[in-house]
């Protein structure tokens, strides 16, 4: 297994790590509604459930990415890099939206975004 298909199964594990930081803890969670609990939460709970929507719409895109890059037979170091440099901002951008530094966790998602692009360029 490449570095960078690895990167895509921990960007693709991001979301559940997130869905249980939200949920977690929580005597009142209610597994039979899950989504109608998780909307009325509040504060960190809330931007974990805000984080786990971001980086499943991330993922796609990310992983296609990768897709393209290895397909056109880009140089691999520079894909498993870009691709790390992906997860890495991705997991930042979690801790800064946990933290609710928001100019941060903008940063850190435009870092993950351009190393998406770049991946994709290296597929042209």
């Amino acid at each position: 297994m490449t570095m960078a298909v690895l990167a895509v199964l921990v960007a693709g594990v991001l979301p559940l790590v997130c869905a249980g930081i939200a949920k977690a803890g929580w005597k009142g969670y209610d597994n039979r509604d899950p989504r109608a609990w998780l909307a009325q939460q509040t504060g960190f709970r809330a931007r974990a459930n805000a984080a786990q929507a971001n980086c499943f719409e991330a993922f796609p895109f990310f992983a296609a990415g990768v897709v393209f890059a290895t397909v056109a037979q880009a140089d691999a170091s520079l894909v498993n890099t870009l691709a790390l440099v992906f997860v890495a901002s991705r997991v930042a951008y979690i801790a800064c939206y946990l933290a609710d530094k928001a100019s941060a966790r903008s940063l850190v998602w435009a870092v993950g975004y351009g190393a998406v692009i770049w991946l994709y360029v290296l597929a042209v």
